[in-house]
């Protein structure tokens, strides 16, 4: 199908663009990559008078390593592509977890062109990178007109396709912090390795050399409405010696307060026991024994 009329820009500036949503509110939309936006509108799913593309605005594109030792962090601009955090050496080697979850985000052509803030901002119930950033506790800065802000990670995603961001705000940078101790993990299931995760659990686990989980952050994706941190399940897990028995108590929690979805897909039933054993795959898969 043919997407509805609408009248299209391509700021040259993050100023510019940010003065255009602020003049146009509701009625425009910012395309960072577009892989999911521009399916929305061809399907007639989204419509819009004005969209604001913001391809052509160079100073979001980077990531750089800010700081050194345990207080570091890594800065990300929000139009990086997943292509290039896949192939990022710096992430490989600080924070492995985002080129993991980037290298299995749709097919090569979507990484050649979404944008880790395109997705971010999206906020696609399923979508991979949302659970990376939960896991990793990051924070997210908005730029409007009223200036910047900074929002965390757990206070960003607040329902189907919703987030913290206001309609005159773009997400500019992502900050993610560099944890040498931790072991990082991205497990998910999907239908064909380039669909969407009708589960995926993204985890960051610091474990002592007896395998007493020190600190644990569990992201997930594709289980309800929006992305969540499984908080229920590392309370169960921190400061607990990682057994099989204590890893699947900590498990059966995953969806605790949870609608969790059901579709087409997978049942609620189905999904929920998807969650539990990704969530103990991860697991084993950060190098504890079970």
């Amino acid at each position: 199908m043919i997407p509805s009329k609408f009248e299209y820009f391509a700021p040259a500036s993050l100023a510019e663009a940010v003065s255009l949503l602020s003049k146009y509110q509701e009625e425009a939309k910012p395309l960072a990559g577009g892989q999911s936006l521009i399916s929305l509108l061809k399907l007639r799913l989204a419509s819009l008078k004005y969209l604001v593309d913001l391809a052509g605005i160079a100073e979001l594109n980077y990531i750089r390593e800010e700081g050194a030792g345990p207080s570091g962090t890594i800065s990300i601009g929000a139009l990086t592509t997943y292509a290039q955090i896949k192939e990022s050496k710096l992430l490989q080697s600080k924070c492995p977890l985002l080129p993991q979850t980037a290298s299995v985000v749709g097919d090569v052509q979507v990484r050649n062109r979404g944008t880790l803030g395109g997705s971010l901002a999206h906020a696609d119930p399923a979508g991979d990178m949302p659970a990376a950033i939960l896991a990793l506790k990051a924070e997210l800065k908005a730029v409007g007109p009223q200036g910047e802000r900074w929002i965390q990670a757990d206070d960003f995603f607040l329902g189907m396709m919703e987030t913290a961001l206001s309609p005159d705000e773009i997400l500019s940078e992502i900050r993610v912090p560099v944890l040498p101790d931790h072991k990082m993990i991205y497990r998910k299931a999907a239908r064909r390795p380039s669909d969407f995760a009708m589960v995926g659990i993204a985890l960051c686990l610091k474990a002592r050399d007896d395998q007493t989980c020190e600190e644990i952050s569990i992201g997930v994706t594709g289980v309800t409405d929006k992305p969540y941190r499984a908080e229920e399940t590392e309370k169960r897990l921190r400061g607990k010696k990682l057994e099989p028995k204590i890893i699947e108590e900590a498990a059966s929690a995953i969806t605790e307060g949870v609608d969790v979805m059901e579709n087409m897909h997978a049942s609620q039933d189905f999904r929920s026991h998807l969650a539990r054993v990704y969530v103990s795959r991860a697991i084993a898969a950060a190098g504890i024994r079970s």
